[in-house]
């Protein structure tokens, strides 16, 4: 068993538990049942959409292998020294350097590169970067983050709507009112998805990726210099924080956004200095 499932499943039985207290004291018998269908619509669209959110976050698309040739033959290396099936492959448009992958099991594992990153690094750089993202996907990691942030999407999603509340179709508000309440569900909500990212994704699991990345790569160093690229791009063009993209942030192999503000609650990642001193450390450099 995955060590973050057991956190998963805790926090979601109190979850339901609170949902349907919540209905039965509102509502009764009524109040269950209309607790349940919520419960089961939105766990399902956290189960069944979470990849196609994070996808469509970073405005990704599949790829073939006549358009990106040399990244499939990477991701064909790695995935079998990894003995895994070669996982769908996308690309976004984002000239930030960065990847992740989702996915909601080794069979059904897609992984997403940005033009940035396939810009700036090596063939040996990208094959480390694709042995963190395989190495998720051999760990299971993908099954829990993804799912989290597909419930981090829906929770996300009542804000944006709070955004696109017409003020004059909203009774007994000003004309300003529409972006206060998608403010204040921001405000409100925000926190409430970040704090459940944080629950269920542990920020070890990026170190430990790191290292069996390494492994299956073969080169500790390739990967510690593409996370440096990868750590300077991020600050050189940070991406906007929307809902959805918020929500899949801690599926990145760099946390995509500036540490200011609002965006500092979704950081689940562990400073990247770190995560270079391991992997140099791996590779026998004395400190």
């Amino acid at each position: 068993m995955h060590p973050s499932w057991p956190r998963a499943t805790v926090l979601a039985a109190v979850s339901v538990a609170l949902i349907v207290l919540a209905g039965a004291v509102a509502a009764g018998v009524a109040g269950i049942a209309a607790a349940a269908a919520i419960l089961m619509a939105v766990a399902g669209t956290a189960s069944y959409f979470s990849a196609r959110i994070a996808l469509s976050a970073m405005r990704a698309r599949a790829v073939s292998e006549v358009e990106y040739p040399k990244l499939y033959r990477a991701v064909r290396e790695v995935s079998k020294s990894a003995r895994l099936p070669v996982p769908r492959i996308y690309v976004s448009p984002a000239m930030q350097p960065n990847s992740f992958a989702t996915g909601r099991s080794r069979r059904t594992a897609a992984v997403c590169c940005t033009e940035g990153l396939l810009r700036a690094l090596s063939m040996d750089e990208l094959r480390g970067v694709l042995g963190h993202e395989l190495a998720h996907v051999s760990r299971r990691d993908i099954q829990v983050s993804s799912f989290s942030a597909g419930l981090a999407a829906v929770i996300m999603s009542v804000a944006s709507i709070g955004w696109l509340l017409p003020s004059g179709r909203v009774r007994h508000l000003d004309e300003h009112d529409g972006g206060m309440f998608g403010s204040l569900a921001m405000l409100v909500l925000g926190p409430v998805a970040a704090l459940l990212l944080h629950l269920l994704v542990s920020p070890a699991r990026e170190f430990q990726a790191d290292a069996l990345g390494a492994r299956l790569a073969g080169d500790p160093l390739a990967l510690a210099s593409a996370l440096r690229k990868i750590e300077a791009g991020t600050v050189e063009m940070p991406l906007f924080p929307t809902g959805p993209l918020a929500s899949a942030s801690h599926l990145m192999i760099v946390n995509p956004f500036s540490y200011d503000g609002f965006t500092r609650l979704f950081s689940t990642h562990p400073p990247t200095g770190e995560r270079v001193f391991r992997l140099e450390r791996l590779a026998g450099y004395p400190r």
